[in-house]
């Protein structure tokens, strides 16, 4: 549980960076690759603004998710990634005005309850009740083609 504050960090920035792809395009207009070149069309969208600043939070959402990984088990971070899609739905009916419909709230409910019932389970990489050299060497049994 002592790094709720890390996971949530890797939340909002992956949320915000959705937001910022979704301002981007919306500069951008619809995507259309007729009569361009792809190439050139691609990276006109990359490094618009808004979209490299998303992409550039997304890279930092994952340093952030990585750390995370390396202090919790995968289980019990990764779902907290769905907390990423409350964030942008309440946010995207405040900046873009998108539904916010009776279904969505009862979608993002149950995501919420079921957050919170994964994070009563938390625990750190090193309780898990055995050695934390049993995740190295099973991952060198696996990289050797040895498995059991």
């Amino acid at each position: 549980m002592k790094y709720i504050v890390s996971i949530l960090f890797t939340v909002m920035t992956n949320a915000a960076a959705q937001l910022m792809l979704k301002q981007g395009m919306m500069s951008l207009g619809p995507i259309s690759f007729e009569g361009s070149n792809p190439l050139l069309k691609l990276l006109q969208i990359v490094f618009s603004p808004w979209v490299f600043l998303g992409l550039c939070t997304f890279v930092i959402s994952m340093a952030a998710h990585i750390y995370v990984l390396s202090k919790v088990e995968l289980s019990f971070a990764y779902p907290f990634l769905s907390l990423a899609y409350v964030a942008v739905a309440i946010f995207a009916y405040f900046i873009f005005r998108e539904d916010l419909n009776g279904w969505r709230i009862a979608g993002i409910a149950f995501i919420c309850v079921g957050t919170v019932l994964i994070a009563q389970s938390g625990r750190d990489v090193g309780s898990r009740g055995h050695d934390e050299g049993t995740a190295s060497l099973s991952s060198d049994k696996i990289h050797s083609g040895i498995v059991r």
